[in-house]
């Protein structure tokens, strides 16, 4: 006899049962909807048939369905008949009715019958009332009357409408009271029915599934295969006499000690003979030899949610030969391995997608609601209900199906019981008779609510909050606090990890009323769409705005947010049950719809909790976390503990800051437009060189009053604020409150600043002085804070850890004289403000006379006037929200955690729990998700400014004229050869364009020369320079900044859309669809006249250039819709949801970045590089090599630099990243979900072109790409350790050439390929050194590159692992830099980056080669072609299109104190250029010298706009003389430095 191996919780469970049965019949009614299961009615029909003989289920199936058919028409006879008789009664009712048309009201008798006028149907009457004026309305008699046309004519025409209704009564009151009693009477009948016809139509569609379950049954013996003849059944004979049984377990390592639990007890219940051997993921890697050992003996394998690629490599090649395979819930590769018995997983191989046999799939199709997005969910509730449909397959046929099916729910349902009683199951059925019974499944639901403070589980959302409401009345929680939807795992929920209930108690403590539903994980998007709704759901459903949601449960709960602990995509969950963007997609809806927060916070499960608080989150952890639920929308991303062994802990002040946070933003939402704090965050960074008041692409003094105008329109309390200001008044305001001199008298002193200008305006200054003892009081934490705030860290924090750390870099707050610091020795914190909208500028980051060093500097505090500034908006002001104004501040970039705030990263610290909306540019995804990672920040995206063709301008412009001329007749005008070589010398075209002979070298040319060359090399040579002018002539540039939420104006229309369409749309078209608001089909004859009457008369494709112009109109009207940023702005600041949307730009990306006004994204990093980013980067990585070859005499690079960089990386969606690839030889390998797993080595042979050796790569990778693409990391450095040690020659394999000399050297890890700076730490600091005109030789400033990228990165422990070593031997080799460039917006030119991470490489290297010239490509991503320029090429291409454009000089001087603050960017980075690269060309300087300092208009426009960026200009004019970049004349140098002194003065006096 038997016995159960879990015989005592069974008694126990036995013992409730009878205690359950004596309780009253109202007890047994109110906690039904606790401890029942939710149940599909697939559930409910396979119970209804148990016991059935086959014949019988079937025929009762079919009967069910018959009768619900002829009900079904049963009930739509009796609507037709109820619609006759409504019809019958208007038409009784109104017939012959007398209506006066001109008249509200009728007077005297309008009853009469008879009437010399025709009568009319209303339809008629509609046409003529539309037609005639009023003063000619008639009388008519109604003929007819029909219910539809009643309810028109009351849209249509409300007076006549009353009208008719007034005749009507006084004709017969009774009669008219009858009418409205018969017609609500019918209504409500009409009524009923429909609703019970919609009911029976989802009942016969049901009952129509499940008559077909029980036909596709018959299907589900093909999937068991013909199985065991009939007889006897055959058990496996264990290999050792005992049965083994491997268990390896992934993301649920929380549930290895209830595993081990059960190793032990089958050990002893079965004296040994079940041995269960437990494993984590983990220990694939700690303890291989083990795990193998293990499985080498092993006759069942059971694994679950595993995903790392190399992990199940492995188990694919040690599992092979285990007669038992069961995979759960891990990747499709692995899980193709299942086999128990005769059925098998298919593979997936020959062209057949992987998964369960095709009759299995059929069974699936019948469950869930049909929608694609729910096919996850259909197949969980197949696997619990198929072993109860498999009762229907005669014989043992479908035994093993559904055997694997039994072991799946045993597994599902979770707990130490169903465990043992799996395996005990899984070893009687195949292995070995155990002696032992295995206990039924004991079922938990597969969806419900919990909480800790009852038992057992819910089902009814409208229930559970009944019960939550009622439990805590009375409390300290008050009944209108937050509700807050909680996703949460159940694999936690029904194991009682502990933390669930912390976390509820937590949020609880903290003011929110949780609604905690427990999901299997794929089930996340179902239950916010059904299960919660919102108030704004309901009022947009009520006003028509969106359709009614079919599935959503009538008790659905109104939530004012919602958090989810499960992390991955709202829609698929960690299965991922669609393609990424048609997730995103439904995800975006439902999220819209409910129109509140969606904010993703979880424990770490891939984590332990010492590696976050010591280098911050990484890996897959990143992207469960962040990357993919920032896809949907997600905010304020909180990570709440982490694993600590393999048990899961809170931070119990990480929920405390999400609970606050939520707190806030349902705030917003409940306040009172007039009653919010908003406080707008302007930037001065970097100091002194005119930059306050500035944005990247952003008009910030343009844009203030329209955001003033706009939240005055919308309630705000704007003060005085009458709606006009000029941004450049209060942007000058705010300047004077940087100058030291007012900062020293303080607040009082602020105060009394004469405000003139800003009265006119309707606003005024304010100051606040903070003392050092409230700073110190803002910074502590609470004393009594322990291990139970901050959980089990490694190092718990000290109450008074920030101050000391801040104590320690600046000294001692009391005594401290420093930025922003009054003469009493307060901090200083002022600004302007309108009402409750204060503005104010971002304090300097850093320290006197090196102000900057801060921002790149990990282990260095925020000064004290920085902190004091952002806990006054906390504290003081108590901000309602923040709106950081433009790209990009500095708070997201403090010291602390690289990613995953602690409690005492700075960011965290100075953001608290201020909602903060941060206005950002469309085209910087990059940088952008650092402000929302790090920053809290909800980005609102604003678009990129329209863009511009430099065109050709004074030496230019007559060159191309005297080329002209002499292309018309080369021979007539020979004379012309002199000319044309003077005037290309002077404009400093010679470099660009030089003349080569016939082995390809350079030829010095002059006037005299060119005279003297035959016509025909000369007519060649002129060609080459007209090419070169036409390049020039249609470069495109940003053309001035952005106005946020402006439309574009109709030049400027133009200008995007020539610009995206290039030539492959007439001029003429472009114009007219910029110059209209027109549909095309109104555009459609114009346009077409065009083409056939135009100027160009040729052949043409009317299909092509009307799908081009259908294009061109959608993006005219999403251009048109810029104005959605400033009410994105206001629905921010609302509280609501803001829609998602990639970063990017027009040019590059297409119309899907538009319209802005979005919370902008990355992309999937698990995708990248795209199929067309390896495409095009293979194809600019052999035009590279090709160039390289070109220029050296057919020599191979060795070693190729490129760059990283986290911007151009999403744009491109991972070009950089293939080119990279293409150089190494290795392709992209994916697995069954389409995610990137291994960049697979390809064989020598394949590599193009054939014979070519592998190339060396130094990869030099941004903070942003390091931070945001962990695995692409990882996946580099194994294709680089791999690369390193494959058997090939090393003249064939440049890796492992350089790798073999540097372990002849004994460094360690010589494969190392990819570097960036430490952990949290950014950029090179050389921008800063350049800046500051800190340096002397180029070469300093290439060494300082190379000590803060020396750090490399990879698998491992290979976090930021110093290799100095290794990164010197690299650049001793390196033969090329590579740069891409991403967009037209960010060229070479345009910001210093380039030069600082660029240049400074290519210094870096031409140093460690020994002053060795280092060729450098750059590739221009954001057109069609890849084909790289020399860098020098390049930088001159954008100096003539740019800097020295006139036209870009008046557009950007035109854009006020942000346009006068570009150009002087510009000129610091031209000095970068020429110290890192020995970029020293006199034409340059000359150029820019007469555009900006020389030309007394425009030198007087930018003095007047923004003098210290004037003087920035002029400062480095002169260094650039002062340090040998520009040989400048004597007379120009003495204007430069008396401009340079004036505005010395000019300043000072400030």
């Amino acid at each position: 006899m038997r016995t159960s191996c879990c015989a005592p919780a069974q008694l126990a469970r036995s013992e409730r049962r009878t205690r359950k049965v004596r309780r009253t019949s109202k007890d047994a009614r109110r906690t039904s909807c606790v401890t029942e299961a939710v149940e599909s009615r697939a559930e409910r029909f396979s119970k209804a048939l148990e016991g059935k003989p086959w014949e019988q289920a079937e025929d009762d199936a079919n009967a069910l369905v018959r009768g619900a058919e002829e009900a079904l028409e049963e009930a739509k006879m009796e609507l037709e008949s109820v619609e006759k008789d409504v019809d019958k009664l208007y038409r009784e009712t109104f017939q012959g009715i007398v209506v006066h048309v001109g008249e509200v009201s009728t007077q005297g008798d309008t009853t009469e019958t008879g009437t010399n006028k025709p009568q009319r149907n209303v339809q008629e009457l509609f046409k003529k009332i539309r037609k005639q004026p009023a003063a000619s309305r008639e009388k008519i008699v109604i003929e007819s009357m029909s219910e539809d046309e009643f309810a028109e004519l009351g849209r249509k025409d409300p007076d006549l409408f009353q009208g008719l209704t007034e005749a009507a009564s006084r004709k017969d009151k009774d009669a008219w009271l009858a009418f409205q009693t018969k017609a609500h009477e019918l209504k409500l009948k009409r009524e009923r029915i429909t609703k019970a016809m919609e009911t029976a139509k989802l009942e016969l569609g049901a009952l129509k599934q499940q008559a077909d379950l029980v036909e596709q049954a018959r299907g589900l013996e093909q999937a068991a295969g013909e199985g065991d003849p009939e007889g006897e059944e055959r058990k496996i004979v264990p290999k050792t006499g005992q049965a083994r049984i491997v268990l390896i377990t992934g993301f649920e390592s929380f549930n290895v000690a209830l595993y081990k639990e059960v190793a032990d007890r089958l050990r002893s219940l079965t004296s040994s003979g079940v041995v269960l051997s437990v494993f984590s993921d983990r220990d694939i890697s700690a303890k291989r030899d083990q795990v193998a050992d293990e499985l080498d003996k092993a006759d069942v394998l059971f694994a679950s949610l595993l995903f790392d690629f190399d992990q199940v490599e492995w188990l694919r090649e040690k599992t092979g030969h285990i007669p038992i395979r069961l995979i759960f819930e891990s990747s499709l590769e692995l899980m193709s391995q299942t086999s128990v018995g005769s059925f098998q997983m298919k593979s997936g191989q020959g062209g057949e997608k992987a998964g369960p046999p095709a009759p299995v799939k059929a069974v699936l199709s019948k469950f869930g609601s049909g929608r694609e997005e729910d096919r996850m969910v259909g197949y969980l509730s197949f696997l619990k209900v198929g072993p109860k449909l498999l009762q229907f397959v005669p014989g043992k046929k479908a035994r093993d199906l559904r055997n694997w099916l039994t072991v799946y729910s045993y597994w599902n349902q979770g707990g130490a019981d169903n465990v043992a009683s799996m395996f005990v199951y899984l070893v009687n059925e195949y292995l070995l008779d155990t002696g032992l019974q295995s206990a039924p499944v004991e079922e938990t639901p597969a969806l419900g609510l919990v909480h800790p403070g009852r038992k057992g589980f819910f089902d009814s959302p409208g229930e559970y909050l009944v019960w939550h409401k009622n439990k805590y009345e009375g409390t300290s929680l008050p009944a209108d606090a937050p509700i807050v939807g909680l996703l949460l795992y159940r694999k936690h929920v029904i194991t009682k990890q502990f933390y669930i209930a912390q976390l509820i108690y937590t949020l609880e403590s903290e003011g929110l009323r949780p609604v905690p539903v427990f999901i299997n994980g794929v089930e996340a998007h179902t239950i916010v769409r059904d299960w919660f709704t919102s108030v704004s759901e309901k009022e947009a459903v009520a006003r028509g705005e969106i359709p009614r949601n079919p599935t959503q449960r009538r008790d659905a709960v109104s939530v004012d947010a919602v958090v989810s602990t499960i992390g991955f995509p709202l829609v698929g969950g960690p299965a991922g049950s669609m393609e990424s963007g048609r997730q995103q997609d439904v995800a975006k809806s439902i999220l819209q719809s409910k129109n509140v927060p969606y904010i993703v916070a979880a424990p770490l499960l891939i984590q332990d909790m010492g590696s976050w608080v010591r280098d911050g989150i990484q890996g897959l952890q990143t992207v469960v976390m962040y990357a993919l639920p920032e896809l949907d929308g997600a905010i304020d991303t909180v990570p709440l503990g982490g694993l600590v062994g393999d048990n899961i802990f809170l931070v119990e002040e990480r929920v405390k800051r999400l609970a606050s946070r939520i707190r806030s933003w349902v705030n917003l939402r409940k306040l009172a437009p007039f009653d919010r704090k908003v406080s707008i965050v302007l930037y001065g960074f970097p100091p002194g060189v005119g930059a306050t008041g500035t944005a990247a692409l952003l008009n910030v003094p343009k844009s203030l009053p329209h955001v003033l105008s706009t939240l005055k329109s919308q309630g705000y309390d704007v003060g005085e604020f009458q709606g006009e200001a000029d941004g450049e008044a209060i942007v000058q305001a705010l300047r004077r409150l940087e100058d030291q001199r007012a900062v020293s008298v303080g607040a009082k002193g602020i105060n009394s600043l004469e405000q003139d200008d800003l009265k006119s305006m309707g606003g005024r200054y304010f100051a606040r002085d903070i003392s050092p003892s409230q700073l110190k009081e803002w910074l502590e934490f609470p004393s009594e804070w322990g291990p139970s705030e901050w959980g089990p860290q490694p190092t718990l924090p000290d109450s008074k850890l920030l101050l000391k750390n801040l104590e320690k870099q600046w000294g001692n707050l009391d005594s401290y004289q420093g930025l922003g610091t009054s003469a009493d020795g307060n901090f200083v914190v002022s600004g302007v403000e309108f009402g409750k909208v204060s503005i104010t500028v971002q304090p300097a980051l850093g320290i006197e006379g090196d102000p900057l060093r801060l921002l790149f500097q990990r282990d260095l505090c925020p000064h004290p006037q920085y902190c004091a500034f952002y806990k006054w908006l906390q504290n003081d002001l108590q901000a309602s929200a923040v709106i950081h104004f433009g790209m990009h501040g500095t708070v997201e970039w403090l010291p602390g955690s690289p990613l995953g705030n602690t409690g005492y990263s700075w960011s965290d610290v100075l953001m608290g729990n201020l909602p903060n909306i941060y206005i950002y540019a469309a085209n910087n995804p990059s940088e952008s998700i650092i402000a929302k990672r790090r920053g809290y920040g909800t980005i609102v995206s604003y678009n990129v400014p329209p863009y511009g063709r430099a065109g050709l301008y004074k030496e230019l412009a007559t060159l191309k004229d005297v080329l002209m001329e002499y292309r018309e007749d080369p021979a007539a005008n020979a004379c012309l050869k002199g000319t044309i070589v003077a005037n290309a010398d002077s404009a400093g075209l010679l470099a660009d364009c030089p003349l080569l002979d016939t082995q390809g070298s350079k030829v010095e040319l002059t006037p005299e020369v060119a005279e003297e060359m035959p016509d025909a090399d000369f007519e060649s040579y002129a060609s080459e320079l007209y090419q070169y002018l036409q390049l020039v002539e249609n470069r495109l540039f940003s053309e001035g900044l952005h106005s946020l939420g402006a439309k574009p104006d109709q030049m400027k229309m133009k200008g995007y859309l020539s610009a995206y369409f290039e030539d492959e749309l007439p001029t003429e078209a472009v114009e007219t669809i910029a110059q209209s608001s027109e549909s095309l089909d109104a555009l459609r004859g114009r346009l077409e006249k065009l083409w056939q009457h135009g100027e160009q008369q040729v052949a043409i494709d009317t299909d092509s250039l009307l799908r081009k112009c259908k294009e061109a109109v959608e993006i005219r009207d999403l251009l048109n819709r810029n104005t959605e940023e400033m009410d994105a702005l206001v629905r921010a600041l609302n509280g609501e949801y803001i829609c998602p949307e990639a970063g990017g730009d027009l040019l590059r990306d297409g119309p899907g970045v538009l319209p802005t006004g979005r919370n902008i994204h990355a992309l999937d990093p698990y995708r990248m590089p795209s199929p067309t980013a390896m495409e095009r980067g293979a194809s600019a990585a052999q035009a590279i090599l090709s160039q390289h070859r070109n220029a050296h005499e057919g020599a191979w690079p060795e070693t190729v630099a490129v760059s990283l960089w986290g911007l151009d990386s999403i744009k491109t969606r991972g070009e950089a990243l293939a080119i990279i690839l293409e150089l190494i030889g290795a392709r992209p390998m994916k697995e069954g979900t389409g995610r990137i797993v291994r960049f697979e080595l390809q064989p020598l042979e394949e590599l193009v072109p054939a014979g070519r050796p592998r190339v060396d790569v130094l990869c030099n990778t941004s903070g942003i790409f390091r931070d945001s693409f962990a695995n692409i990391i990882e996946l580099l450095d194994d294709a680089f350790q791999r690369a390193s040690t494959v058997e090939e020659p090393l003249e064939l394999n440049y890796i492992r050439k350089h790798s073999f000399d540097m372990v002849s050297n004994g460094f360690e890890n010589p494969a190392a390929r990819v570097f960036s700076n430490p952990a949290g730490d950014y950029g090179s600091m050389v921008n800063e050194r350049v800046g500051a005109g800190d340096w002397e030789q180029g070469e300093e400033l290439g060494d300082t590159w190379q000590s803060r990228y020396s750090y490399s990165y990879g698998r491992g422990g290979e976090r930021g692992t110093a290799r100095p070593e290794v990164l010197s031997a690299l650049l001793k080799t390196t033969d090329r830099v590579v740069q891409q460039v991403d967009s037209v917006e960010y060229g070479l030119t345009d910001i210093q980056e380039y030069m600082a991470n660029t240049g400074a490489l290519k210094k870096a290297a031409e140093t460690a080669k020994g002053g060795r010239k280092v060729d450098c490509s750059i590739v221009e991503a954001f057109g069609k072609d890849v084909k790289p320029r020399e860098l020098d090429q390049v930088l001159r291409l954008e100096y003539r299109s740019r800097l020295l454009n006139p036209k870009w000089a008046e557009t950007m001087a035109s854009q006020g104190s942000g346009g006068a603050y570009e150009i002087s960017q510009r000129m610091t980075a031209l000095i970068g250029w020429g110290a890192t690269t020995d970029f020293k060309e006199n034409w340059v300087y000359d150029q820019a010298a007469e555009r900006y300092a020389l030309d007394q208009e425009m030198a007087e426009k930018l003095r007047k706009n923004n003098p210290q960026a004037f003087q920035n200009v002029i400062r480095r004019f002169l260094e650039a003389a002062g340090r040998g970049m520009w040989e400048a004349d004597d007379s120009v140098l003495e204007k430069l430095r008396a401009l340079y002194g004036e505005l010395d003065d000019e300043l000072e006096g400030i």
